[in-house]
């Protein structure tokens, strides 16, 4: 009820007709006593295959020609993974997979950014590896993940994962921070913000604060050559979502709506983040949508509160939310069908009485969550 909005060819010249022909050769003098040439001469030999292999090939390439094996880069599109070494991609997937923010692309897009995939050291900040690891990030985050017997920043699968750990790391710090309603945005960008400035800046921000954006634009920019890495989508909590949700509570009795207005207790006048649904106290709750349970914790301003992520729709994330419940019927990790029970109306949090404050959250910001309810 009190919740702030959530505020990432080459052309060718083609020739009209046939090449020219080259020119005929005349024939040389001849010395005052032969008349007759035995066999062609030094020009014939020459020069003039030299002139047909000439043209031929000029309106070979004028017409396309071989396909440069070397495109000029500030031409051609972005390659699809083509700077990873094959080597390095079953642990961007393995690395990417510990949690579910993170994609394969946005970890290689990190070390395009970091390092361009030299292991060189840096002499003045002490960062070793692909992944640009210091000493004292290393001993927190590197392991012997590829079982040869040490844990080297050097070592691309160590380094890689070792990433991955860090992202996912920020990535749940970010996520809470979000749920909670404290922070602003879409989760990959705070994770990358988290990554430059630290989750404290992010915080204080609300936001990917200003200091960040150099470096996410720069990691932004590198993404879409990565997109190949990106494992497929097996459908499920993070699959293809449809476009309604079904109503959590029934009947639907609207009594505060999406928008801006006077908070009752506060008298704050904000973004109303989502709907209140009139419910008597102990109503059951349901899922909108099947999905995954991603939070499900009491919290000082929603009291009881029940995340779930819906996957995507047209290629944006969909999450819905059930604040100020009595109890808390599901786990953080369960998966639910739509009309699964997953708890019960109350007050708590900063309430006035029974009801459920419902959400939507697309791609990280709260939006109207009517039109997306059956009636």
């Amino acid at each position: 009820m009190n919740d702030e909005r959530l505020t990432v060819a080459r052309t060718a010249d083609e020739t009209d007709g046939p090449p020219p022909e080259p020119d005929r050769p005349e024939a040389p003098e001849s010395a005052p006593v032969r008349k007759r040439r035995r066999g062609p001469g030094p020009f014939t030999l020459l020069v003039v295959p030299a002139l047909v292999t000439f043209t031929g090939v000029a309106a070979f390439l004028a017409l396309g020609g071989l396909p440069d094996p070397w495109p000029d880069d500030s031409e051609a599109k972005p390659s699809t993974g083509a700077d990873v070494d094959p080597s390095y991609v079953p642990w961007l997937r393995k690395a990417a997979s510990a949690c579910t923010v993170l994609e394969p692309s946005v970890l290689a897009a990190q070390i395009d950014q970091l390092s361009g995939w030299s292991d060189d050291s840096d002499a003045l900040s002490g960062q070793k590896g692909i992944a640009a690891f210091t000493d004292s990030e290393w001993r927190t985050w590197g392991k012997d993940d590829d079982g040869n017997g040490h844990a080297s920043p050097r070592d691309p699968a160590d380094a890689i994962m070792a990433l991955g750990r860090r992202d996912c790391s920020l990535a749940e710090k970010v996520t809470e921070l979000r749920t909670e309603g404290r922070v602003n945005g879409d989760l990959v960008e705070l994770t990358l913000a988290a990554y430059a400035t630290g989750p404290d800046a992010v915080t204080e921000a609300g936001r990917v604060p200003a200091e960040a954006k150099t470096y996410l634009d720069e990691v932004q920019a590198l993404l879409p050559r990565y997109e190949a890495l990106d494992r497929e989508d097996s459908g499920g909590a993070g699959g293809p979502a449809g476009a309604l949700l079904t109503a959590p509570v029934t009947p639907l009795t609207v009594t505060s709506p999406y928008g801006s207005r006077e908070h009752p207790l506060t008298g704050v006048t904000k973004l109303h983040t989502g709907v209140d649904f009139a419910a008597p106290q102990g109503a059951q709750v349901v899922a909108a949508r099947r999905g995954r349970v991603v939070f499900a914790a009491l919290t000082s301003a929603y009291g009881n509160r029940i995340v779930i992520d819906h996957g995507t729709i047209q290629g944006k994330r969909v999450e819905t939310t059930y604040s100020h419940l009595s109890s808390l019927d599901v786990a953080v990790g369960r998966t639910v069908e739509a009309g699964t029970p997953i708890g019960r109306v109350g007050s708590t949090g900063l309430s006035t009485g029974p009801h459920l404050h419902f959400e939507v959250i697309l791609d990280g910001y709260y939006t109207d969550p009517g039109p997306w309810l059956t009636t």
